[in-house]
């Protein structure tokens, strides 16, 4: 008798470890042997407890209703699911296994981990207050991120050969910048860098000098060339017009005739030119006998 009661506990015991690593999907997942019965350890996913103990073990464990949840595998009931209202919006659906995950609309930012009430979003420069609003980070302070407190500025540089050029503000810490150490002799003055860990040039920045002369350079000549070409234009357009205008000139010049009257043989300009010249001479003949008669009349009074 012994005998069977030990092998029929063997066998629960079997079937209980078979369940413990997941074979079956339904009520407990894991139990423990209790006389006859059997008492749950812990149930399925999704699941709450029903009964503690009992004969088998499926029916210790039952499913989460529809709008609720659990993630405690030894609880009695499932919780609601979480509603979001107001000013949060619907990110991930409730499930048997899972709360519903709930945001802020835009501008707001979550208050808490788990999202329960949103608060007013806070920028770079500022700081959330207790009464879910922001103020600018106070002197000395400043902040770079997003819904996040004011840090105090940093009262020394991270490295010893450098100090502070400039302090923060509410956004940025401060500033550093590496030190140099001069050494003035009679004639030259030098600038050792002061003992610290030594930096490696960067490439990029000692490149940056050299294309700024090269790009300058190759404006001026192309501005150069695009005026000497313009030059050359201009001139070769006005001594253009310049043979143009004597081409011209020379033509209006060669273009005027003289006007000569020739003779003509037409008998009325032959007339015309014979009798004055008759009419010059009898005048002439005139003019001379009175002179004859005036002499004739002077010697006969003598």
């Amino acid at each position: 008798m012994a005998v069977i009661l030990w092998m029929m506990g063997l066998s629960l015991l079997m079937h209980g470890c078979l369940c413990s690593i997941g074979q079956a999907d339904r009520g407990c997942m894991k139990w423990r042997q209790n006389g006859e019965n059997v008492c749950c350890v812990t149930c399925h996913p999704g699941h709450h407890m029903f009964n503690q103990c009992g004969a088998n073990p499926k029916d210790l464990c039952t499913p989460c209703e529809p709008g609720t949840f659990t993630v405690d595998p030894k609880s009695f009931r499932c919780t609601r699911c979480t509603q979001c209202v107001g000013a949060h919006v619907l990110e991930k659906e409730c499930t048997a296994t899972s709360d519903t995950k709930c945001g802020c609309k835009e501008g707001l930012t979550c208050g808490n981990s788990r999202c329960s009430f949103c608060v007013k979003t806070c920028g770079k420069g500022q700081e959330p207050t207790e009464n879910r609003s922001c103020r600018p980070c106070p002197e000395g302070t400043f902040n770079d991120q997003i819904q996040q407190k004011c840090k105090p500025w940093s009262t020394k540089c991270p490295n010893p050969d450098q100090k502070i050029v400039a302090k923060g503000d509410t956004f940025t810490d401060i500033k550093c910048a590496t030190t140099t150490t001069t050494i003035t002799t009679s004639s030259t003055t030098v600038s050792l860098p002061t003992l610290g860990k030594s930096k490696k040039p960067d490439p990029t920045k000692e490149a940056q000098p050299l294309i700024y002369v090269i790009t300058s350079i190759v404006l001026i000549a192309f501005s150069l060339t695009i005026i000497i070409i313009s030059i050359i234009a201009a001139m070769k357009i006005i001594q253009r017009r310049r043979k143009e205008t004597r081409k011209e000139k020379a033509k209006t010049e060669n273009t005027k005739i003289q006007i000569i009257r020739t003779p003509t043989d037409d008998p009325r300009t032959l007339i015309a030119v014979e009798c004055s010249f008759h009419e010059a001479q009898q005048e002439q003949g005139s003019s001379t006998e009175s002179l004859d008669s005036k002499d004739s009349s002077d010697q006969l009074i003598a």
